[in-house]
C-alpha cells in the first residue's frame, strides 16, 4: 500500500512556526573558505560544509546549499554535497537545493529526477528553477514536486539589480513577467493548506513592490545582511503575506564560523530579528 507524502508547504509551514523563519545558505567560495582558514580545495570544502551542517541542520528551518560552489569541485564536490543534502534532513533541516535549473521537456524532467525523486543521491525538500523559458517548461518539475510531496521555488523578482530588464518586461495583456509569474504560482497553489507547495524567490532588497504576492505558497527573501537588506525591511514589502515569507541568509551567518557556536549564535541572533520583524 503506497501512501500520499505529505506536502512541501505543510512540512515547511510547521518548520516554520516551530523553528522560525530562517533559510541558512551553505555557500562554500573561496573567500569563506579562506576567512575560516581552510584550503580552497575538496578537503576544505568538506570541513566548511559539515560543520555548517554540524551546527545548524537540528535547529534552523531550512538549509539551502548553493550547487555551483560544490560543482566547481567536479564529482568529488557532488559527493559532499550529497553527504551534506543527506544529513541536513537527517537532522530535521528542510533542505533547498539552490541550483536554479531550467529548460524545456526531456531535460526539465532530468532536472526534477536529480533533485526531486526519492531514488536521487540529491533529493532533496526543494529546488529553485528558473521560469525564463516559459512557465510550462517547469511543468516536469511542478509534477515531480507534487508526487513526492516536495517543493520548486520559482525566481519571480530577484534581488540583483539586472533581474528588473526582464522581470519588469511587460508581457502582451500588460502585466510584468514577473506577476506573470506570481499569477501562474498562484493558480498552482490554489486551495492549497496549510500552505501551498510552489515558492516565488522575491528578493529582500527590493524595498517595495507593485506585484500581488499573495501566491498561497512560501516567499524566499535572499538579499538580508551583505546584500544589504535587514529584517526590518521585509514588513513593508511583503505587507500581508509576511507570514509566509522564509528569509534566506549566507555570509551574515556563515562568516561567524568556524566556530559552531558562533554559527549557532548568528542563526539565533537573525531568527529572533525575523521573528520580531514579521510578527
Amino acid at each position: 500500500m503506497t501512501t500520499t507524502p505529505e506536502p512541501f508547504g505543510a512540512r515547511l509551514r510547521h518548520a516554520m512556526d516551530t523553528r522560525g523563519a530562517l533559510c541558512a545558505g551553505i555557500d562554500p567560495h573561496a573567500a569563506l573558505l579562506r576567512d575560516w582558514g581552510l584550503n580552497d580545495d575538496i578537503a576544505g570544502l568538506e570541513r566548511f560544509t559539515h560543520t555548517v551542517v554540524d551546527a545548524l541542520a537540528d535547529r534552523v528551518a531550512v538549509l539551502k546549499p548553493q550547487s555551483a560552489f560544490f560543482e566547481r569541485f567536479g564529482s568529488r564536490g557532488l559527493a559532499v554535497l550529497e553527504r551534506a543534502v543527506a544529513d541536513a534532513r537527517a537532522a530535521g533541516a528542510l533542505v533547498l537545493l539552490d541550483a536554479k535549473r531550467g529548460d524545456i521537456g526531456s531535460t526539465m524532467a532530468a532536472y526534477a529526477a536529480t533533485y526531486l525523486d526519492p531514488a536521487s543521491p540529491l533529493f532533496s525538500d526543494a529546488v529553485t528553477v528558473s521560469p525564463y523559458l516559459g512557465f510550462g517548461s517547469l511543468r516536469p518539475a511542478l509534477d515531480a514536486a507534487a508526487a513526492s510531496g516536495t517543493g520548486v521555488f520559482v525566481l519571480a523578482l530577484t534581488s540583483n539589480p539586472e533581474g528588473a530588464e526582464v522581470q519588469g518586461a511587460r508581457a502582451a495583456d500588460g502585466r510584468s513577467l514577473a506577476q506573470l509569474v506570481l499569477d501562474h504560482l498562484a493558480a498552482e497553489n490554489a486551495g492549497a493548506s496549510p500552505l501551498g507547495s510552489y515558492g516565488a524567490v522575491v528578493g529582500a532588497t527590493l524595498g517595495r513592490t507593485e506585484a500581488d504576492l499573495a501566491v498561497n505558497g512560501p516567499l524566499l527573501a535572499p538579499g538580508i545582511g551583505a546584500q544589504g537588506a535587514t529584517p526590518a525591511d521585509l514588513p513593508a514589502l511583503f505587507g500581508d503575506e509576511a507570514r509566509n515569507v522564509l528569509p534566506s541568509v549566507s555570509r551574515g551567518i556563515l562568516r561567524a564560523g568556524p566556530s559552531v557556536a558562533g554559527l549557532r549564535e548568528a542563526a539565533e541572533r537573525l531568527t529572533d530579528e525575523i521573528r520580531t520583524a514579521l510578527g
